[in-house]
């Protein structure tokens, strides 16, 4: 058993599982994210090396036999090396105010384990499909995600000094730049003769915000025009 071909032939897998790894923690790590090359090879070989632990955990303690307390259940190790993934996976999430960003690096790490895993149990065509489809994925549908329009919640504030009433011509504006408003505030300030309107907003991630701040800007007594991201209802 313990022989060189046996152990170029585990060599080879984790070699595999470095190099799997590796191709779908290049595209995180040019996509800008923190999750990338050395944490997606790192998980693609400790889950290899898990899976083959496990598989040959009964030959380590075979000698002990009948009569030993220890009980060995060979799909522990696997198993848990999927359940901790979580771990990771939630620290690779970040929820901001409008959006969750992560999920696909979230998945490309659970990904990578399964992976690992796959390979270290020597099911090697299906992996090898299994990282080509996901790399596909990856490259080919960032690619086309861009041509459809995703819906964008934003929050614009627009402080006004001395005019009376200038929400019909601000909504007329907005609904010119196919801009729906869905709540309005506002905050007086006598003093300053100030007068500030909050709106939320939904548009198409596609909409040209500078013709509509240029619109909003022409409107008479604006005196300072803030977007901010808005939360997803």
């Amino acid at each position: 058993m313990w022989d060189i071909q046996y152990f170029t032939w585990e060599l080879a897998r984790l070699a595999i599982a470095a190099a799997v790894g590796a191709a779908i923690g290049f595209e995180r790590e040019a996509h800008g994210q923190a999750a990338g090359l050395r944490t997606f090879i790192l998980i693609s070989v400790a889950a290899c090396l898990m899976m083959m632990l496990s598989l040959h955990i009964e030959e380590l303690y075979r000698h002990l036999g009948d009569q030993s307390v220890v009980r060995l259940d060979p799909a522990r190790i696997a198993s848990y090396a999927i359940a901790s993934m979580g771990f990771l996976g939630a620290g690779a999430i970040i929820t901001g105010k409008g959006s969750v960003r992560g999920l696909t690096t979230a998945a490309g790490l659970w990904l990578a384990t399964g992976l690992g895993l796959a390979i270290g149990a020597g099911y090697l065509i299906p992996a090898l499909c299994a990282a080509f489809l996901s790399l596909i994925i990856l490259y080919v549908l960032r690619l086309i995600k861009p041509i459809f329009a995703h819906d964008l919640f934003t929050i614009l504030i627009l402080k006004y000094q001395g005019v009376a009433d200038p929400l019909d011509r601000i909504k007329e504006i907005l609904k010119s730049h196919h801009t729906a408003v869905q709540a309005i505030s506002f905050k007086l300030e006598p003093p300053n003769n100030l007068t500030t309107y909050r709106f939320r907003l939904q548009s198409k991630d596609n909409i040209e915000f500078e013709a509509l701040i240029q619109s909003l800007s022409e409107t008479e007594g604006l005196q300072e025009i803030h977007f901010q991201e808005g939360e997803v209802p």
